[in-house]
């Protein structure tokens, strides 16, 4: 995959959508619902998707709503100096091990920097911050990252989903096609969001 043929308007519309995705994380969690799965429909304003768990939801889509697009990646891609955002979990070697990566495009460095809890799976964390360095191993690369106030290792294991982020539009939200939706619910159970992250090319947003 060759990141220089991301547009420099590509870039800042996807950092744009990531970026907002990623404010919405902090929310209080009670507005807050993270919408996984494929796209049912798209009608007007109301994007219809069935999540991961099988539930229907219709997403309402504010004015001025964007979309960015997930493809995929690899851990070779990876360098000293990227900006990642990597789901990862405890292991019993005292390494962390990761469940997913994102790397981020330059014009994203330091969006929602830190290490925090995460719902990927029981005990998981999403560890957003720059690859001090990479050190080849058996069971897949393994980087140190290092972000504001901490440090962690975390191992990427053959097989874990790597992507990055590119531009995308409306004709991208095609049925059959997987999204990642941080979006708010209101009280009487109504579902908003402004910012879509869509997989092309048959990727699945694994975030």
């Amino acid at each position: 995959m060759d990141r220089k043929l991301l547009t420099k308007g590509a870039l800042t519309l996807a950092a744009g959508v990531v970026a907002t995705l990623v404010a919405l994380q902090y929310a209080n969690a009670a507005e807050r619902v993270r919408v996984r799965g494929t796209i049912e429909s798209l009608d007007g304003d109301t994007l219809k998707v069935k999540s991961r768990e099988g539930k229907d939801i219709a997403v309402t889509l504010k004015s001025g709503w964007n979309v960015a697009g997930v493809v995929k990646a690899s851990a070779a891609d990876i360098k000293p100096g990227d900006f990642v955002g990597i789901a990862n979990e405890p292991t019993a070697s005292g390494v962390n091990g990761a469940i997913e990566v994102v790397i981020f495009p330059a014009a994203m460095k330091g969006t929602g920097e830190g290490d925090r809890p995460w719902d990927s799976k029981p005990n998981s964390s999403m560890t957003n911050a720059t690859v001090a360095n990479a050190v080849t191993s058996v069971n897949g690369p393994t980087l140190t990252l290092t972000y504001k106030g901490g440090e962690k290792k975390i191992n990427i294991p053959d097989g874990t989903p790597v992507v990055t982020l590119t531009s995308a539009t409306k004709g991208d939200l095609k049925a059959g096609a997987a999204v990642f939706i941080t979006a708010e619910a209101s009280d009487d159970g109504k579902v908003t969001a402004d910012r879509i992250a869509v997989g092309l090319n048959g990727t699945v947003p694994p975030m």
